[in-house]
C-alpha cells in the first residue's frame, strides 16, 4: 500500500499513464494538460534546480503563486526533494499589495526558507523595507532577498546528484497555514501518512452512496479552489493524485468572474465530483441565469461536497433550483466537515439523501439562536469524533459542546509553537474550537467557541448577525460580513457589523444600514452599536476564506478600516 505522498505521485505516473491534471488559463478558455508521468518528470527537474539553489531536506519553500504549472512544478519539486512546501495566497489574492507583502514577510520570518513568487512581490518588499520608520523593515528585507521567481528557477542548472527522497510515512510532508483568526497564521505540520490516509478514506466515504469507492466510478474532478486552501490542496489535488483521477483546475479569480465555467467543466469531463464552500454554490445561484445553462448536462455530477464554512439551507435550495433543468440531483449534495489540523476531512454525509437538517437540541437555542443546522455526516475511517463539555468530559448525543477528534489525520503539531500545540492536542485528541453536537453518530456544526459574542448576558454566534446583514445587502453569502463585540462603557459589550459592498453612494448605504439594524433588531432583539461598510476584499480573511473576526475587530478599534461614508 502507498504510504507517502511522494510514493503516491510516483505510483500515479506508473499506474495511470493517461490520467493527469489540466490547468486553465486566466480566462478559463484554453487548457494545458499534463499526465501524471509528465508532472513527475517536470517535478524532478524542478527539485534538481531547487537542490542546486541550496534547498535541502526539511528546508521550507514558500510557494506564493496562482494556480499554474509554475505552482505545480515548485510545490511538487520541493516534495520530491524532501523539502517542506508551504502554499501561500499569491499577490493580489488577499487585500492590498502592501498588506499582502507584509503578511508574506511575517510568515517567511516565522518559517524561514526561500520563496517562489512573482517579481512584483520582491519589488513590493524592497519598497516597504525602504520606508522610514517601518516596523517590519527587517522582515521585508529578508523577504526581498529570499524571493526567487519561476523564471529564475528555470534558468538554474539541475543538480546532477538529485534523487527523489523516499520518506518515512511519519515524516512531515508539508506545512499548511491555519485558518487562525488573528496574527500570523500558524503552520500545521502534516505527515505523509496523514495526507495519504485522508485521500484514501475520503475516496471511500464519498463513494459510499454509490456502493463503491469514488475512484471506482468517477472519471474526474473539477475545481476552482485555490491551492493554498486545504480543501483545494488536500481535498482536490491530493485526492486525485492518490486515486489516479483526472483533475481540471480553474483559477479562483476566473471562477469569481465567470462561475458558469466551473459548471461547464463539471458537465464536460465524464462522471465527476467536486467540493466547494457554501460561498461557491451561492455565487453560482446569484450570478448565473438559467438560460446560460441551456444544454448543459450535469446528470453525471454525482457528489457535490459542501464544507469549509457553515452550510446554509437556502443556498443549497437556490443552487439545486438553478441546476435542476441540467439534470443535477439534489440528493447529490454532500455536506462535510474538516479543518487543517485534521489534514482536511473529518466527516462526510454518506446517506446520499442530499442536505438534511435538524433543529438545535432543546436548550441550545438560547445560546446560539439558530433554528436548524446541517447534518455533516459520519467520521471517515479510523477517525473518532466526540463532543465534550468544558471540563473535557464527553457529552451525550444532542448536547452542544466542543468537537474533539482523534485519528491518523490529526496533525503533528504547529511549526515551532509547542505551547499552541499543547493547547490543541491533549492526550491525542485534537481540540478544534468548533461547537457542535452528535445525533445517531452524525455530526452537526453550530459555531466556534472562540467566536461567541456575549451581549447583555446572552451568547450569540457571529454568523447570526452576519447572515442577517448579508441578506439585507443582497449577498446571501457572496458578499462577506464580519461581526464582533466591542466594549461600550457601563453598558458592557455591544455588537458591530462590517459589511463588504460594491455600493458607493452614501444615501443608498445609509438606507442599507437602517435595513440591517432593523433586521438584527427584529431577528435577535439586539441593537447594533455600529454598521460599517467597506469595499469588497477589505475584510481580512484566512487562507481558507474564513473571516478573521478578531483581526477585523482590531482594525476597527485602531481606526484603520477604510470605511465608506454613509
Amino acid at each position: 500500500m502507498v504510504e507517502t505522498l511522494t510514493a503516491a505521485l510516483l505510483h500515479a505516473a506508473e499506474r495511470f499513464p493517461d490520467r493527469g491534471v489540466g490547468i486553465y488559463d486566466g480566462r478559463g478558455r484554453s487548457v494545458e494538460r499534463r499526465t501524471y508521468e509528465e508532472i513527475v518528470r517536470s517535478a524532478r527537474e524542478s527539485g534538481a534546480r531547487l537542490q542546486a539553489m541550496g534547498l535541502g531536506r526539511g528546508d521550507r519553500l514558500l510557494v506564493c503563486l496562482p494556480t499554474s504549472w509554475e505552482w505545480m512544478d515548485a510545490w511538487m519539486g520541493a516534495l520530491l526533494l524532501g523539502a517542506l512546501p508551504v502554499a501561500l495566497s499569491p499577490p493580489g489574492a488577499m487585500g492590498s499589495s502592501a498588506g499582502h507583502t507584509r503578511r508574506v514577510a511575517a510568515i517567511r520570518r516565522n518559517l524561514g526558507g526561500r520563496v517562489i513568487a512573482p517579481e512584483n512581490l520582491r519589488d513590493g518588499a524592497r519598497q516597504l523595507a525602504a520606508e522610514p520608520d517601518g516596523d517590519d523593515e527587517g522582515a521585508c528585507l529578508e523577504l526581498a532577498t529570499s524571493v526567487v521567481t519561476p523564471e529564475e528557477l528555470r534558468s538554474l542548472p539541475q543538480a546532477r546528484d538529485f534523487r527523489p527522497h523516499h520518506p518515512d510515512p511519519e515524516e512531515v510532508a508539508f506545512l499548511q497555514l491555519t485558518s487562525g483568526s488573528t496574527g500570523i497564521p500558524r503552520a500545521v505540520k502534516i505527515r505523509h501518512l496523514s495526507a495519504v490516509h485522508n485521500g484514501d478514506a475520503s475516496d471511500e466515504a464519498i463513494g459510499r452512496p454509490w456502493n463503491g469507492r469514488t475512484s471506482s466510478w468517477a472519471d474526474s474532478m473539477a475545481s476552482w479552489l485555490p491551492l493554498h486552501h486545504d480543501m483545494g490542496l488536500v481535498g482536490c489535488l491530493f485526492l486525485c493524485i492518490t486515486r489516479g483521477l483526472d483533475l481540471w483546475l480553474l483559477n479562483p479569480t476566473t471562477f469569481l468572474a465567470r462561475p458558469r465555467l466551473w459548471l461547464e467543466n463539471l458537465g464536460r469531463h465524464g462522471v465527476t465530483f467536486a467540493p466547494a464552500p457554501n460561498f461557491g454554490y451561492q455565487l453560482c445561484a446569484e450570478r448565473i441565469e438559467p438560460a446560460e445553462l441551456r444544454g448543459l448536462d450535469l446528470s453525471r455530477w454525482r457528489a457535490a461536497m459542501t464544507g469549509a464554512e457553515m452550510v446554509r439551507p437556502e443556498t443549497v435550495a437556490a443552487f439545486c433550483e438553478l441546476t435542476r433543468s441540467c439534470g443535477f440531483s439534489p440528493s447529490n449534495i454532500r455536506p462535510c466537515y474538516g479543518l487543517a489540523e485534521a489534514t482536511l476531512a473529518v466527516t462526510f454525509d454518506t446517506a446520499g439523501q442530499g442536505l438534511r437538517t435538524r433543529p438545535l437540541p432543546a436548550g441550545a437555542d438560547s445560546g446560539l439562536g439558530l433554528s436548524d443546522v446541517a447534518c455533516l455526516g459520519r467520521p471517515i475511517r479510523d477517525t473518532e469524533v466526540v463532543v465534550a463539555a468544558p471540563d473535557g468530559s464527553a457529552l451525550p448525543e444532542e448536547f452542544v459542546g466542543e468537537i474533539l477528534i482523534r485519528g491518523p489525520g490529526v496533525f503533528a503539531g504547529y511549526w515551532q509553537d509547542p505551547e499552541a500545540t499543547a493547547e490543541s492536542l491533549v492526550d491525542g485528541w485534537l481540540h478544534t474550537g468548533d461547537l457542535g453536537f452528535l445525533k445517531e453518530g452524525e455530526l452537526y456544526l453550530t459555531g466556534r467557541t472562540k467566536d461567541v459574542l456575549i451581549l447583555r448576558g446572552h451568547n450569540l454566534m457571529p454568523h447570526e448577525l452576519e447572515w442577517l446583514a448579508e441578506e439585507a445587502a443582497g449577498g446571501g453569502g457572496s458578499l462577506r460580513s464580519g461581526a464582533f463585540s466591542v466594549a461600550r462603557g457601563p453598558e458592557g459589550e455591544e455588537a458591530v457589523i462590517v459589511v463588504e459592498t460594491a455600493e458607493k453612494e452614501g444615501g443608498a448605504l445609509g438606507d442599507l444600514a437602517r435595513d440591517i439594524r432593523l433586521r438584527v433588531a427584529h431577528g435577535l432583539s439586539l441593537t447594533l452599536a455600529d454598521v460599517v461598510f467597506v469595499r469588497r476584499g477589505k475584510i481580512p480573511k484566512t487562507t481558507s476564506g474564513k473571516v478573521q473576526r478578531r483581526e477585523l475587530r482590531q482594525r476597527y478599534l485602531d481606526g484603520t478600516l477604510e470605511r465608506l461614508k454613509t
